[in-house]
């Protein structure tokens, strides 16, 4: 993020840091030892997972999404989200599991839905937040949009991790579950360029697509994750509620 440099690229330059820095997150999966205690490893991350993607929807999508638009386009862009999961669903169901994932040690069905449907959510909801950063490159003013992209950055760090420590805790090698979690935030970069170079045509759709966003990640932790830790999820929510708020 250089003062003076065109939009697509400040804005591909401020992405590429938000994507580091969810790869930094997803890295710290590193620092974890083997445990016998995978089962209550698994609901604990699940939780923790689910606490972040809460806290993420409501701080980081819908209260933005509401400063900006009004009902229609809040509620609209939230149910096509929930839709979007469900439809999701149904197809992984009739879809073999790829071989990417066989890493699970006792991997069934339903588990492997589970983890699939976590890293859509997660990812989807990384693409309005790298057309937001796109958008704000493109105004007149540098420090506001600076400032977006570190805060964006710093929230994605959790996020990072919220999809890296269910996938080891499920069995999966490390590294694997490094690279999915820095990549749910590849889709960044991408979305930041587009938001730049297409602003007439993206800053209308931003209230769509950050509420399409949070009904993604909320109805996957209502179908999905809330049945786990409760109190993970209240850490992971906490968490990722002091670096939103903080940082808003």
């Amino acid at each position: 993020m250089i003062r003076g440099l065109d939009p697509p690229v400040q804005a591909l330059l401020a992405t590429l840091f938000t994507w580091f820095l969810t790869a930094l997150g997803a890295a710290t999966i590193f620092l974890v030892h083997k445990t016998k205690y995978k089962d209550e490893l698994l609901a604990t991350s699940l939780g923790f997972a689910g606490g972040v993607m809460l806290s993420a929807s409501y701080f980081s999508l819908l209260a933005p999404a509401a400063e900006i638009s009004g009902i229609i386009p809040i509620c609209g862009g939230f149910l096509l989200g929930a839709g979007f999961v469900t439809l999701a669903d149904y197809i992984i169901g009739d879809v073999e599991k790829p071989e990417a994932l066989y890493s699970f040690s006792k991997q069934n069905k339903k588990e492997y839905k589970r983890m699939l449907l976590l890293i859509t959510a997660i990812t989807v909801h990384n693409i309005p937040e790298g057309l937001a950063v796109g958008v704000a490159f493109s105004g007149k003013q540098f420090e506001p949009a600076r400032n977006l992209a570190i805060a964006i950055g710093l929230q994605n760090f959790p996020e990072g991790l919220a999809v890296s420590l269910p996938l080891v805790a499920s069995g999966m090698n490390k590294w694997k579950a490094f690279w999915y979690g820095q990549l749910s935030g590849m889709v960044e970069p991408l979305a930041g360029v587009i938001g730049a170079l297409a602003i007439s045509l993206f800053e209308p759709l931003l209230p769509w697509a950050l509420a399409f966003a949070a009904g993604a990640m909320i109805h996957v932790v209502v179908r999905e994750l809330v049945p786990e830790n409760s109190w993970s999820h209240i850490i992971g929510f906490t968490i990722m509620m002091a670096m939103d708020v903080g940082l808003g």
